[in-house]
């Protein structure tokens, strides 16, 4: 005997069937919900505004709101840590070059050439991920002293792009994984060389996941102060991070300036994560799906 489940009757409306019907109050509860939570996580970054808006003092004498907003901080900021500042973009930038230059090609033998040992190399590249920083940062300090790299731009730019590499690789050949291996044949058969392909072809497709990968990096070496403070000695190379923190040595009395060069510091980021959001979203995605 064969039981036949029958689905609910539709509700009709003027002669049309209509489905569910979704209560607007149960919405409006989830999105005050969500409002909610997002205050919750965005009060630091408002109280980070609001404190360097007011006048020199400690944090236990500053008002909710910035009723007469004082720019004696931003002033501060800007005339001693402009060139800290200057320092974090070069290395920012610098570390984003080269770890796109090593881990694009990378990820496109693993991804399209069978290399034996494709596995291991992958989870090796995981195992890395693994390592604390400061295990990575003792070591370099030993090999950056022999080199002579201690407090210089390139040394903090090798540094920096060496943890970003491992998280760069892993999402391109995520992307590329998922791009028809017919694209690459077709101009394997026009007489396009390995070279030629991956940067005439594979490149150009791979972009999403190339702002992605380069965007991660930036921010890391962009936030990085592990490593700022262990192989820089000396005032010659100061990162913004490595800046705040001694900031906060000489002026604990004058939050203002401190949190107006914390806004300082954010602004790149949130500038680049706001332009590029939408590449975000479909770099991490790629490959999900084939």
């Amino acid at each position: 005997m064969t039981t036949v489940l029958k689905a609910p009757p539709l509700r009709r409306a003027g002669g049309k069937a209509t489905g569910p019907k979704v209560t607007g109050r149960k919405n409006w509860g989830y999105t005050a919900l969500a409002i909610f939570f997002l205050a919750i996580m965005l009060f630091p970054v408002y109280w980070m505004v609001n404190a360097s808006l007011q006048p020199n003092g400690t944090t236990l004498e500053t008002s909710w709101f910035p009723v007469k907003p004082d720019f004696t901080g931003y002033a501060t900021a800007i005339n001693e840590q402009a060139g800290n500042l200057g320092t974090s973009l070069i290395i920012s930038l610098g570390s984003v070059a080269l770890s796109l230059a090593i881990a694009a090609p990378a990820a496109y033998a693993l991804a399209y050439f069978k290399v034996r040992g494709a596995g291991v190399v992958l989870f090796a590249i995981l195992i890395s991920q693994m390592i604390p920083g400061i295990v990575v940062a003792n070591a370099l300090y030993t090999a950056y002293n022999d080199l002579g790299l201690l407090n210089s731009i390139p040394g903090l730019i090798l540094a920096d792009s060496a943890h970003g590499i491992p998280f760069a690789i892993l999402i391109i050949r995520a992307f590329m994984n998922g791009m028809p291996a017919s694209v690459i044949e077709a101009a394997r058969v026009d007489g396009a060389g390995h070279l030629r392909a991956f940067w005439s072809i594979v490149l150009p497709l791979s972009r999403n996941s190339l702002i992605t990968a380069g965007l991660f990096t930036f921010l890391f070496a962009w936030s990085d102060f592990l490593f700022a403070l262990t192989l820089t000695t000396t005032e010659a190379v100061r990162p913004v991070t490595l800046g705040i923190f001694q900031y906060i040595g000489a002026y604990v009395n004058d939050w203002s300036s401190v949190m107006a060069t914390a806004v300082l510091a954010s602004i790149p980021a949130i500038v680049l994560l706001v332009a590029a959001q939408k590449y975000i979203a479909a770099g991490t995605t790629g490959g999900a799906v084939k």
